[in-house]
């Protein structure tokens, strides 16, 4: 091989020396004012002459210069060339063998089949960060030489180990601090959803796989009592563990909220403003709805969320859109409640953005594709969940994080649905509704075949009920029982919005006693404003199991 005639062809070293020869300057041709070279450098100051970089010795250049460079050539990348860097780290090479055999640690960084395409193509190709066999990790150059007919392939290395180790440190850095965020993320979410009498509920969480897309999604189920429920998911916008702890912040403040009875969109004003205390420049966006078993409706308001879908009996699927509202933290908004049929045999489903929202698609047609794989899942609503996340193409690489939330309103026949009874009398005229409602209660409870014990409990309850309404509230009046396979609850409404509370009464008090009375015998009780205004009382009894 001669290195002379390659070395003409290596980057930076294209000879220009014919351009400074074309018109040399002889003695003969100077003119009059000319000054012999010699005098010259005498007669001026000029620094003496500096070798041009065309002047310099290439391989001497090559073999001082601390990146490592081989030069191969022909089709088997016959060894031409390394320089003492690259036998300083590789040892010794012998020239005229194929690069298979005399340079192996290329090949065992898969970079022979570069050298094939760079030798094809005639350009030039990179590639950043290989770890080679002596440990040290190097970016590769690889640019071709020709001469004639004669290809070539110049390997440049240049040590990037340093970077590399501080590029794997950040990477473990940030692996670490995903790793933290989820596990916060996943403590504050529910560990175990709470299992209301009349809905069958199922729920996951998927973090995203990058390691920025862990964020604030977060879901909840809240039994409210007397046969109530809350359902919630929210998704905080940003990522890490900020977001994963404004998140644990509204979603404690919703369970708090939710203990006091309000309508879904007078907990999410509540939201909003702790919401901006929280942190000014953090939002979130949040569905509050609750079931009530009476009504076979859900009553929700949603703070800038995506729509719930539910699916009823017949397959059909309706959407949830208005009213919607701004997402929480954003303030001076006004949010109202809304519904949508939740009867018997009708799955719902809450969920968050990942789960429908794609780069390359509208967020509509996403909903629309969930619209159309819930009106094909049946089965158990962890059956039904499963098969909304899969249909949606969510992986353990998802770019960014998924919460759903499913639940199902039974259509319960046969021997079961002897165990979910619902009765109601309506209270009319005065205080001669009292003893009606003890008959009526007495009855109703007798027929459900209820223990003496709890039998005479639930009429002493429904009368001290009744009592306080007919002295404090105002029509319309009615007493409602109800009985699920785990619980009786006696519930009393009237047309009065004052809610009652426990006090204590002196002993020569005529009143008081109705509510303290119903607090120590039940095994719950709690008021609550209806939605067309007034109230209802109600307490509930824990059924004696078998």
């Amino acid at each position: 091989m001669n290195f002379t005639r390659w070395s003409a062809r290596l980057p930076g070293t294209q000879r220009r020396a014919a351009a400074r020869t074309d018109h040399p300057v002889t003695p003969d041709r100077l003119g009059e004012g000319a000054v012999p070279a010699a005098r010259a450098e005498q007669l001026t100051d000029e620094a003496p002459h500096v070798p041009a970089v065309d002047d310099l010795p290439v391989r001497e250049v090559l073999d001082r210069v601390p990146a490592l460079v081989a030069l191969v050539h022909g089709t088997d990348h016959r060894l031409a060339y390394v320089n003492d860097a690259y036998v300083t780290a590789f040892g010794a090479r012998d020239p005229g063998a194929p690069a298979r055999e005399a340079l192996p640690e290329l090949d065992e960084i898969g970079l022979l089949p570069l050298l094939d395409q760079v030798l094809r193509s005639g350009k030039a190709r990179t590639v950043k960060s290989r770890k080679a066999p002596d440990g040290h990790s190097y970016t590769f150059t690889c640019t071709p030489v020709t001469e004639g007919d004669t290809g070539g392939v110049l390997v440049f290395a240049t040590d990037v180990t340093d970077h590399a180790e501080a590029a794997e440190r950040l990477r473990a850095s940030e692996r670490r601090q995903r790793e933290t965020a989820v596990t916060l993320q996943r403590s504050l979410l529910p560990q175990v959803l709470e299992e209301p009498d009349d809905l069958r509920i199922a729920a996951t969480y998927q973090p995203g796989g990058t390691e920025a897309a862990v964020g604030g999604d977060w879901y909840d189920v809240i039994t409210l009592g007397g046969g109530r429920t809350a359902l919630v998911i929210g998704d905080v916008m940003g990522r890490g563990v900020r977001a994963a702890a404004v998140m644990g912040q509204l979603r404690t403040a919703v369970r708090a909220y939710a203990r006091l009875d309000l309508p879904p969109h007078e907990i999410l004003q509540l939201l909003d403003g702790l919401a901006a205390e929280i942190d000014a420049n953090q939002i979130a966006t949040c569905v509050y709805a609750i079931h009530d078993p009476n009504e076979g409706r859900l009553v929700y308001a949603s703070a800038g969320h995506l729509p719930i879908l539910v699916r009823d009996e017949s397959g059909a699927v309706l959407r949830a859109d208005e009213p919607t509202g701004p997402p929480l933290g954003t303030g001076g908004w006004m949010h109202a409640s809304g519904s949508i049929p939740l009867g018997p045999g009708s799955t719902a489903v809450l969920y968050t953005d990942g789960l429908v929202e794609r780069r390359d698609e509208d967020l509509d047609e996403g909903i629309a594709s969930l619209e159309r794989a819930l009106s094909g899942a049946t089965g158990t609503p962890q059956v039904v969940c499963d098969r909304l996340v899969r249909s949606a193409g969510v992986t353990a690489d998802h770019d960014d994080d998924v919460a759903v939330l499913v639940l199902q309103h039974p259509a319960r026949t046969g021997p079961d649905s002897d165990l979910f009874r619902n009765a109601a009398l309506e209270l009319l005229g005065g205080i001669e509704a009292a003893p009606r409602a003890r008959a009526f209660a007495s009855g109703v409870l007798t027929s459900w075949r209820f223990p003496a014990e709890l039998h005479d409990l639930g009429v002493l309850a429904a009368s001290e009920l009744v009592a306080n309404s007919l002295q404090h509230g105002t029509p319309p009046m009615r007493l409602r029982l109800r009985r699920t396979d785990r619980r009786l609850i006696i519930e009393v409404t009237d047309g009065d919005d004052h809610l009652p509370r426990r006090r204590r009464a002196e002993p020569g008090d005529e009143s008081g006693r109705g509510i303290a009375i119903v607090a120590t015998i039940a095994s719950n009780w709690g008021s609550r404003r209806t939605p067309g205004g007034g109230k209802a009382v109600w307490c509930e009894f824990v059924l004696p199991k078998g």
